[in-house]
């Protein structure tokens, strides 16, 4: 009697493994179906010229403001920085920076315009929430650790330069 229950569990452990297995399996090829398919090589091609055209109309806007406004090179800089968040804003806003994201990946996020649409972004997500309790507070979810990072790095940096000079290094 004892024998026939051993083999009775083992059957049961057997066929407990082989749907596990299956499960395993079936799940293993879900993932493939659904996993985007991305050519590395035309994506990596899409994120260059996506993000050469944002900086080379960041460049555009430095020169006219250089050369036709006769800014000086910081102020057109910060005109620069100003207007290419002014429109990445209002691309977020019409719902089409989306539409550049997903076609040129990181080359349309890497630059300042990538930062302007992900406040903008949370800012129009979460305005039915409220003017402070949804655009004031939700607004620094994704652009607060980047801004107490930059703003930790920029400290740090500042005291090592400063011992440096102290110390004659730099």
């Amino acid at each position: 009697m004892d024998k026939q229950k051993m083999q009775e569990e083992q059957k049961r452990l057997k066929e407990q493994k082989i749907q596990e297995e299956q499960k395993k399996q079936e799940y293993a090829e879900y993932v493939k179906e659904v996993t985007p398919k991305n050519n590395l090589a035309i994506q990596m091609i899409k994120a260059f010229v996506v993000g050469g055209i944002i900086c080379g109309i960041g460049q555009g806007i430095l020169n006219v403001a250089q050369q036709d406004y006769g800014l000086d090179k910081d102020t057109a800089g910060s005109w620069c920085a100003m207007l290419l968040v002014l429109a990445s804003a209002i691309l977020t806003g019409l719902n089409l920076y989306q539409k550049l994201v997903k076609f040129g990946g990181a080359g349309a996020l890497v630059p300042i315009t990538g930062f302007a649409n992900s406040v903008a972004s949370t800012a129009i997500e979460y305005q039915k929430e409220g003017q402070v309790y949804g655009i004031g507070c939700k607004i620094f979810t994704i652009a607060g650790p980047v801004i107490l990072y930059g703003i930790f790095t920029s400290w740090v940096l500042g005291v090592i330069y400063w011992i440096g000079k102290m110390f004659g290094i730099a």
